[in-house]
């Protein structure tokens, strides 16, 4: 089963994707400049083969669903996320806030 569901926030609308797989989710939930995900997220991967595209990505672990994945902190985050002011701790929901915010300010949006 495939969920697709908008989430609103004061800051805009954020697109929420469940994938249910055997034995575990893919979860993410996604703004028009970056997103946040479970811990199949390889941070590793996006800081370092994928750098030159400034991936702005968070990994949260342990969430098995979407709302547990927005009220997570962020294990890891990446270097270009980073730069718009996530860390590891900020919870996903905040992040997600984050770069609505920003998207708002910028005029892109989803």
């Amino acid at each position: 089963m495939i969920r697709v569901e908008p989430l609103t926030f004061d800051e805009g609308t954020a697109i929420a994707v469940q994938i249910a797989l055997p034995k575990t989710n893919l979860l993410a939930v996604t703004t028009a400049t970056g997103y946040i995900m479970c811990g199949a997220l390889d941070v590793s991967l996006l800081n370092t083969r994928l750098r030159n595209r400034e991936i702005i990505a968070g990994r949260a672990v342990g969430v098995r669903t979407l709302e547990e994945l927005l009220a997570a902190p962020l294990e890891q985050v990446t270097d270009a996320a980073a730069a718009v002011g996530w860390h590891p701790g900020i919870s996903g929901r905040t992040a997600i806030a984050l770069l609505l915010a920003r998207e708002k300010a910028s005029g892109k949006t989803v």
